[in-house]
């Protein structure tokens, strides 16, 4: 292993790489790739990368990306792409195939905003308008956790009791552009960590099979109930893909959510992404300061990881989740699934939602801080709070 200064970007090419190439004793590995900014350099480092037995194929748009990508993980070969915002959109019809095909795909989605407008900036939108299609989702703080999460991912999306395909997430620039020390796994270590792919449903060319043809209704019904109950099955597993991890590369990659001071905390701060970091230093100071603060980073979004939600929130009264996305007339997505998940198990549990970060805005200490004097000052939990907009002026007619 070898520590070296890299983005986000960089950490998510290194770990697609890493584990394409130790498939090559297998079926080896293959990917549809297409740029757009900002993940382009994911798809630079991979397009460069000496695959022992595998091919990256530039194709002419994101929905030819994933296609090609289908077509590889179909063969049996480990594949992989990357994509964000209105890439992600012209790619959602097949990254809906991928998944009802039960693919292990693992794809990074560097998060930016929708447009229009155009803006190149942070906001969750992209990856989580995907949010009901059957794949995981696991959301990244920094460079290690991109480059770690990314091969665990693998491991995880290809296990039999899933074969389902993953998404590992990251804020736009902040983690993309973002140069950072991180530890550097050898293909050796990768190797051991990542055996060969076996897919069972794999096309073979002496057996004669059909992939995604008419089913009846309870064919189809049938096959949404193995997808809900390897969605079950994903926290257990993802516990041991964890466990191997720490046994191979001497680090862990990171519990489904990351809790800090909320053993006695009254007030608690969901946060997921880059807003952990700064999140986590005000918490810091404030229970420094005798505060009973605490913050709780969800990692992993899909499954939502209800009961380890609501144990961190035992001791709590009041909840706020900072969400940097926004679903129209209904608030943030990570404050809805935060609601259901207490729902008819905290009757006393204040759970207010701000939006924050959204298009690429800053979430700065003074933020926190503001949501933090708004939290503790409710008694109800009310609409969602806009943050950094003055919703009292009048709006551009």
């Amino acid at each position: 292993m070898s520590v070296q200064v890299i983005t986000g970007n960089h950490a998510a090419g290194y770990a697609l790489s890493a584990a394409g190439e130790a498939n090559r004793t297998s079926r080896g590995t293959a990917c549809g790739i297409y740029p757009i900014t900002p993940q382009t350099e994911i798809v630079e480092y991979v397009a460069k990368f000496p695959f022992s037995k595998g091919r990256v194929v530039p194709v002419e748009s994101e929905h030819s990306a994933m296609a090609v990508t289908i077509g590889a993980s179909i063969a049996g070969a480990r594949a992989f792409t990357a994509s964000s915002s209105n890439g992600l959109a012209y790619m959602t019809e097949n990254i809906m195939v991928a998944g009802y095909y039960r693919l292990p795909i693992v794809m990074v989605g560097v998060n930016r905003t929708l447009g229009p407008p155009w803006n190149i900036w942070a906001d969750q939108g992209d990856t989580l308008m995907l949010r009901d299609f059957p794949w995981l989702q696991l959301y990244c703080e920094d460079s290690q956790e991109v480059l770690d999460t990314t091969l665990l991912a693998f491991r995880l999306a290809e296990d039999h009791r899933i074969l389902l395909p993953a998404l590992t997430c990251m804020d736009a620039f902040i983690v993309s552009h973002t140069q950072t020390e991180t530890t550097m796994p050898d293909q050796a270590d990768v190797d051991r960590y990542l055996p060969d792919l076996d897919l069972p449903h794999r096309m073979r060319y002496d057996e004669a099979r059909t992939i995604g043809g008419l089913a009846w209704p309870h064919e189809g019904l049938s096959m949404r109930l193995e997808i809900d109950e390897a969605m079950k099955r994903v926290p257990d597993v993802y516990q041991e893909c964890r466990q191997r991890f720490s046994e191979v590369f001497g680090r862990d990659p990171g519990d489904v959510i990351q809790t800090f001071g909320t053993e006695d905390a009254t007030q608690i701060l969901i946060v997921t992404g880059t807003m952990a970091t700064t999140a986590r230093e005000v918490v810091r100071e404030r229970r420094a300061a005798g505060e009973k603060i605490g913050l709780v980073k969800i990692k992993m979004f899909r499954p939502f990881p209800e009961g380890a939600l609501r144990e961190a929130c035992a001791t709590a009264e009041r909840v706020a989740v900072l969400d940097r996305n926004y679903a129209a007339g209904t608030g943030g997505v990570f404050w809805q699934d935060t609601r259901a998940a207490f729902q008819g198990h905290r009757d006393d549990l204040l759970i207010q939602n701000y939006l924050t970060g959204l298009c690429g805005e800053d979430v700065t200490p003074a933020v926190i801080g503001d949501i933090l004097e708004d939290l503790s000052e409710r008694d109800a939990a009310g609409e969602p709070v806009w943050m950094g907009i003055d919703t009292t002026k009048e709006t551009l007619q």
